[in-house]
């Protein structure tokens, strides 16, 4: 017996983000699950192969794979912007490059990710001279350095906790990323700190960081939220996350 229905909207028919998440990350969705609630946005993942260490070598393979990943998105919902969630990765592919395949896999949609967020982010609040926080080894920070360079952003400060494999990473403490945030960031010549990785557990200390150091703190996940929400039109405006997601413009 065939059963009558109908259709009404969907989730995919809200506002509606793509979230592209390297295979080994197993942070960021939980925060922004934190920042994202079900009645302001419709959040979709997908999962891109990513090397259990972070190396330029296993950033620069998935610019192959992120097309695949892209595609695995939900075909019916209706989605405003597409992220790409690895900050070390658009430093190594090009953030413009990122973009690019995006749009070929989905054209039309907005697209960011980390790097260019912080970049908006730091604009936004006013942050030229940087205290720099990585997990990364060298070769990493030092793309990403270079990309936030170019931009016109002079590093003040930098610190990193030198390690490549991700597990480690996801599993340092957000006391020991408090505590690094405010040994780089407590130099005058500092105006903010970014501290870079989705991996890295950040969300719930940016208040009490920048309360320390009575300046503004970023961290990747919490700029690639805000960006997205920014570029779909829905800010975000949370308080005690960082001054970054109490801006509404």
């Amino acid at each position: 017996m065939a059963l009558d229905f109908e259709t009404g909207p969907g989730w995919g028919d809200a506002t509606t983000l793509g979230l592209v998440i390297l295979q080994a990350d197993e942070t960021i969705e939980q925060e922004f699950r934190q920042l994202m609630t079900p009645e302001q946005f419709s959040l979709y993942h997908s999962r891109i192969p990513s090397g259990l260490e972070v190396t330029g070598e296993t950033l620069a393979e998935m610019e192959a794979a992120l097309p695949a990943a892209v595609d695995l998105l939900p075909v019916g919902a209706k989605l405003d912007v597409i992220g790409y969630a690895c900050t070390s990765a658009a430093a190594v592919i090009g953030e413009d490059r990122v973009g690019e395949i995006i749009r070929a896999v989905r054209p039309g949609v907005a697209t960011t990710n980390p790097l260019t967020a912080v970049k908006a982010a730091l604009k936004a609040l006013g942050v030229r001279r940087l205290g720099f926080l990585t997990p990364y080894v060298a070769e990493v920070s030092q793309a990403m350095r270079r990309r936030l360079e170019d931009n016109g952003i002079e590093i003040a400060a930098f610190g990193s906790f030198e390690q490549s494999e991700e597990a480690l990473v996801a599993r340092i403490t957000p006391p020991s990323i408090l505590e690094a945030i405010v040994q780089i960031g407590q130099g005058a010549d500092c105006d903010g700190v970014f501290a870079a990785c989705t991996n890295l557990r950040t969300l719930d200390i940016l208040a009490e960081a920048e309360s320390r150091l009575q300046k503004p703190v970023v961290s990747s996940n919490q700029a690639l939220a805000w960006h997205m929400a920014q570029l779909a039109g829905r800010p975000l405006n949370v308080t005690g996350r960082g001054r970054l997601l109490e801006i509404s413009g």
